[in-house]
């Protein structure tokens, strides 16, 4: 054997050893029965009680996102769409699309000018920026051909009570909120849960 060879090996071993990845134990997760991932540990919390109560995948998916809206609203989503694709254990398939739609008075020059030149951020701000949103009527559907749960109340109680009781706002998301309060103030003729006088802070 190349005697240059060993030393080698011996070096890449102990390289793959000392890798700089992070693997304590928050970042690792095993499950044999069922598992939810989410963008927020409470609303991962929300999907994992709904597993417990007998839920299915698809009810504890719809329960998730649900509290995202209330938790982390830009992965929430209640405010647009989405898809989904899915396979079951049984291998069959399904998709649903229930991404936002434009609204029916939507026409090609909407965002124009009589000049026909742009309107700046007319498609970007305001009620004329915005869909007609899917997400809700995507879950519902989800629950009625794919859930287990019979009561889709009991899928949106979670959010509902989150939202009551109030949850403690992470650094990344008041950092969010801060970033966008002047768009909040100029598009938004009444107050809303996403406006504050002052500056949001963590927690």
């Amino acid at each position: 054997m190349n005697k240059y060879l060993i030393p080698l090996l011996l070096l890449l071993c102990w390289s793959c050893s000392q890798s700089p990845v992070d693997s304590s134990p928050q970042k690792v997760a095993h499950s044999t029965k069922g598992m939810v991932v989410s963008a927020h540990p409470l609303a991962t919390k929300v999907g994992v009680q709904i597993l417990e109560q007998g839920g299915n995948a698809f009810d504890a998916m719809v329960a998730t996102q649900f509290a995202l809206a209330v938790v982390y609203p830009r992965a929430g989503n209640l405010g647009g769409g989405g898809f989904l694709v899915a396979r079951k254990a049984d291998g069959s398939t399904s998709a649903l699309d229930f991404r936002e739609k434009a609204p029916l008075l939507a026409h090609r020059d909407m965002y124009l000018d009589p000049e026909k030149e742009v309107i700046k951020d007319k498609s970007l701000l305001g009620h004329a920026a915005a869909g007609v949103p899917g997400t809700v009527a995507g879950l519902y559907e989800i629950h009625q051909k794919m859930g287990r749960l019979k009561d889709f109340s009991l899928l949106v109680q979670p959010a509902f009570a989150l939202a009551a009781e109030g949850f403690p706002l992470s650094e990344a998301e008041a950092n969010r909120l801060n970033q966008f309060s002047d768009s909040f103030k100029k598009v938004n003729t009444q107050p809303n849960a996403f406006q504050s006088e002052e500056e949001w802070q963590p927690g």
